[in-house]
C-alpha cells in the first residue's frame, strides 16, 4: 500500500498496559466510525506496514485503545509508539453537500457568484487560522478563506466549487 492511497488516521501517542496494548489519537470529527476496525497500516521505517486489530475501545472523545496481534509486550508497543496510523481512502465516509475533503477539491474549479469563474484549486493551506484555498488564476495565485457561509456549491459532478466572496476580494489579486 502507498501512502498516496491512503488517508492520515491518527497516532500512537502512549502505552496503555504491559501487555503491548496502546492508544492512538485519532485526527477525526466522527472517531466512532473507526472504533471496530481489522487492521490499519503503521507508518514503520518509512513504509506502510499492516497491523491487525484483536481489540480496540473509543476512550475520551477520540483516544482509540488499541491490541494488536504480535504486539504483546511493553518492548513491542515502544517499538511502534509515536508512529502515524492510515486507512487507505475507500475508508473515508462519502460527504455530500458542502462538506469536502481537503484532497477531494484538488484540480476542482472555483467560481465566484459575482466575479465568474476564477481558476483551478491547486491546494488547500491549512496552516493559517482559517484554512484557505490556493488558486491558480491563469498563472496568478489566489487566496480564497474557506469559509462556510462563502462556499454556496460542491458540484462532485462537474469538479467545480461556487463561492461568494465579500466585493473587492478575488480584485485584491487579478487587478
Amino acid at each position: 500500500m502507498r501512502k498516496e492511497d491512503c488517508f492520515y488516521l491518527g497516532k500512537i501517542v502512549r502505552k496503555h498496559s504491559f501487555r503491548g496494548e496502546v492508544v492512538a489519537k485519532l485526527d477525526t470529527d466522527e472517531p466512532a466510525l473507526y472504533n471496530n476496525l481489522e487492521s490499519v497500516f503503521v507508518m514503520l521505517n518509512n513504509n506502510l506496514v499492516p497491523f491487525f486489530i484483536e481489540k480496540s475501545l473509543l476512550r475520551k472523545g477520540n483516544q482509540l485503545r488499541l491490541k494488536f496481534e504480535d504486539v504483546e509486550d511493553e518492548a513491542a508497543a515502544d517499538a511502534i509508539m509515536g508512529a502515524a496510523l492510515y486507512l487507505p481512502m475507500a475508508f473515508l465516509p462519502k460527504l455530500s453537500g458542502k462538506k469536502f475533503y481537503f484532497h477531494e477539491i484538488i484540480q476542482f474549479e472555483i467560481e465566484d457568484v459575482n466575479y465568474g469563474k476564477i481558476g483551478v484549486i491547486t491546494g488547500v493551506n491549512d496552516t493559517t487560522a482559517q484554512p484557505l484555498f490556493e488558486i491558480d488564476a491563469n498563472g496568478k495565485e489566489v487566496f480564497i478563506p474557506m469559509i462556510d457561509n462563502f462556499i454556496k456549491e460542491v458540484d462532485r459532478q462537474n469538479r467545480k466549487i461556487i463561492v461568494e466572496t465579500p466585493e473587492g476580494l478575488i480584485d485584491l489579486y487579478l487587478d
